[in-house]
């Protein structure tokens, strides 16, 4: 899941520690806004607007954060609806949405867990890229 690769040069301590914001971000809006999804989105988004024109090494993670928030959002939105209509109508509890609470609680603590790992990982200039999100960053963020 996770792909430890040598950066082009050796980033700097102010690229670090904001690469590592990149991440931490998330981690904080989570916390902040637990219920509402896209608050993980939106102050993702925000960082990365802000440090758009920095450094390719830090550009580079905060795309791959907003593009693993990006995908969380669609998950954890069907969630969050599915659990509304079930408090707020008739609809009831079955299996399939046990089943799909299940499956976005795991892919949401695999995310948490990955998010910090990276997030310390890039503080220490250490380049991380995740499973199909350091791809898609790839193809993104050019430098």
């Amino acid at each position: 899941m996770i792909n430890v690769t040598k950066f082009a040069y050796e980033p700097g301590e102010h690229e670090a520690e904001k690469a590592s914001n990149s991440y931490l971000m998330s981690l904080i809006a989570l916390i902040a806004g637990l219920p509402l999804p896209i608050i993980n989105l939106l102050a993702t988004l925000f960082f990365y607007i802000g440090n758009r024109k920095g450094t390719y090494f830090v550009r580079w993670h905060c795309t791959q954060a907003l593009l693993s928030q990006f995908s969380m959002l669609f998950i954890n939105s069907y969630a969050f609806w599915w659990t509304v209509s079930i408090i707020f109508s008739s609809e009831t509890i079955n299996n399939h949405y046990i089943a799909y609470i299940i499956t976005a609680f795991i892919f949401n603590l695999t995310e948490f867990i990955a998010t910090i790992y990276t997030a310390i990982q890039s503080r220490k200039g250490i380049h991380i890229e995740w499973w199909f999100y350091g791809t898609l960053t790839n193809v993104v963020c050019k430098s």
